[in-house]
């Protein structure tokens, strides 16, 4: 296949028992998801990006950076909740040298649709790195209208989009565009539809599950890129029934997080006031992990 598919996990971000970043930890993380085939996302969703600190998370990149040394790719977010911040943070970004800026939608601040043209456009006409427009509605009550995002791939630094909506209409809507837009690549966040999204015009997934299950990520990816459509729904199959299994405890990030926790403890905690450490909880959580043999 011409068009190669690609694998991004959402790496989580390690803490010290005191809170603090643990980098080393970290760093470790990345070199497990390189040596599964997997591309990395810096400071997303699952990685408690919105309890860092700016100066943390450019440390962060900076450190995910140096330990990829070109191995694969990295995808950092940096949206905020006001532009201002966003492109400063991009900026930052931007001399670190990334592969691309995502740009999450901004939360907590209602926004209109004209209100995210000019907050994306802002954020793209700062930086040289490629920006992918980051839509995950559930989190910032702020979503990208698939005309808003038809609007935004007219512009020369907007690379395309990340969507973790959730809605396989939404996401046909986006990879639309890209059939139509040279340039402009869908990536898929639903740990459920990547094989679906794979095999009909995304570029690739951005995945959170990752974290816990990188071969079986890797293996819908190669599959679908070797064609073999029958190998990525098996691996798919295995991935889909995880998630539902643990997600059906509560909050995603959390408990991915949690689950990695039980299969390595260097990546400690999440920052509070998130998933505190449960005795009965844990306790489903590792059943799941030896259920998919990951323990």
């Amino acid at each position: 296949m011409t068009d190669h598919k690609e694998a991004f996990v959402a790496l989580v971000t390690c803490f010290n028992a005191d809170e603090t970043i643990n980098y080393e930890a970290t760093r470790a993380q990345v070199r497990r998801q390189v040596a599964a085939g997997n591309h990395i996302m810096c400071a997303g969703t699952n990685g408690d990006f919105s309890a860092l600190t700016f100066d943390e998370k450019v440390r962060l990149c900076r450190e995910v950076v140096e330990e990829m040394n070109g191995q694969a790719k990295v995808i950092v977010n940096a949206g905020m909740p006001a532009t201002f911040e966003t492109i400063q943070l991009a900026r930052e970004f931007d001399a670190i040298g990334v592969d691309g800026i995502a740009v999450i939608t901004p939360f907590f601040i209602a926004c209109t649709q004209d209100g995210l043209i000019r907050h994306f456009t802002s954020v793209a006409d700062a930086v040289k790195t490629p920006v992918f427009l980051y839509d995950i509605p559930a989190r910032t009550q702020n979503h990208i209208e698939p005309e808003t995002a038809r609007v935004l791939s007219d512009h020369g630094n907007i690379a395309g989009i990340k969507d973790s909506g959730g809605a396989q209409e939404t996401l046909e809507a986006y990879m639309a565009i890209g059939r139509d837009q040279s340039g402009f690549d869908v990536y898929s966040g639903p740990d459920h539809l990547v094989q679906w999204a794979l095999e009909n015009g995304a570029k690739g997934c951005i995945s959170g599950l990752g974290n816990v299950l990188p071969d079986v990520l890797a293996d819908i990816v190669s599959c679908v890129n070797a064609g073999d459509s029958e190998g990525a729904a098996k691996a798919q199959e295995i991935y889909t029934a995880f998630r539902t299994d643990l997600y059906a405890l509560g909050y995603p990030p959390a408990l991915v997080k949690r689950a990695l926790y039980l299969q390595d403890n260097s990546v400690g905690a999440s920052r509070q006031p998130a998933l505190l450490p449960d005795p009965d909880q844990d306790a489903k959580i590792a059943e799941i992990l030896r259920k998919y043999e990951r323990m």
